[in-house]
């Protein structure tokens, strides 16, 4: 089995590009800075930094939201390949194919960054700037898991 749950930042933007053809897909590369849950005494770095990649609607995800220093839970799986640089050299590579990707902290718990900090008024359809609808008053009783 080749499973991985990391929980980190994103250390820069995600790099997002397209795959040529007819039907082009998205492809993010980034970087998440995933703390240790143990730190030795003599090292300094407390977090590893590990290279990822995604595909197709989780890359568009992260086009979106892929924020330096935006907090994610990622899922997904291990996979290593190799390549020959310019120099005819044969390159090892270790990414993280992220499978899911999730939001780990509420847009006002990550230090504001490009987000409003301020929730919004509700809009005239009854939805709140938070992305939740409002319930109105005395519904209660026609919710079927009261």
């Amino acid at each position: 089995m080749n499973k991985v749950i990391l929980m980190g930042r994103l250390t820069r933007d995600a790099e997002i590009r397209y795959s040529q053809g007819e039907s082009s897909t998205a492809i993010a590369r980034f970087s998440l800075a995933v703390d240790r849950r143990f730190r030795r005494d003599n090292d300094e770095q407390s977090a590893d930094f590990i290279n990822c990649v995604a595909f197709g609607k989780t890359a568009e995800f992260l086009e979106r939201f892929g924020r330096k220093g935006t907090k994610f839970v990622l899922e997904g799986r291990i996979q290593t390949g190799s390549y020959t640089n310019k120099d005819g050299q044969r390159v090892y590579t270790t990414d993280v194919v992220a499978e899911n990707v999730e939001f780990a902290e509420s847009k006002n718990a990550s230090g504001g960054g490009d987000f409003n900090s301020t929730p919004s008024a509700p809009s005239p359809s009854g939805a709140a700037g938070d992305g939740f609808m409002n319930i109105p008053e005395g519904i209660d009783e026609e919710l079927p898991f009261n």
